[in-house]
């Protein structure tokens, strides 16, 4: 018998409806993508909450933006790259993610 892969947010929110992804997603994206050692966590997280920014991702945002501010980013540095983003990816993604911080900061600090 096989054992069981460990229980994390990942597997979590994804392991019944697609294992697959819930495994790419461990092993790979946050295995061997996030260990890398060219980037540091701190800045593969500004990067990421940057492009979940510009994109739009509020649902990413939820999970990325307090694993930034565990990986040492600031809470005034994401203010400022959200406001900076509001130039390069629109406003209404930039107030939209500030909204959305907002909410994230007082539920950590909660």
């Amino acid at each position: 018998m096989q054992d069981k892969p460990p229980m994390n947010a990942a597997r979590q929110a994804l392991g019944e409806i697609a294992p697959a992804l819930a495994d790419l997603s461990d092993n790979m994206l946050f295995g061997q993508i996030w260990e890398r050692p060219q980037l540091s966590k701190r800045d593969r997280s500004l990067i990421t909450c940057t492009a979940l920014v510009a994109l739009g991702w509020t649902e990413q945002m939820k999970t990325h933006f307090p694993r930034a501010i565990r990986n040492g980013v600031k809470k005034e540095e994401l203010i400022e790259m959200i406001t900076h983003m509001a130039f390069y990816s629109g406003w209404p993604s930039a107030v939209t993610a500030a909204l959305n911080a907002k909410e994230i900061f007082e539920k950590e600090s909660a």
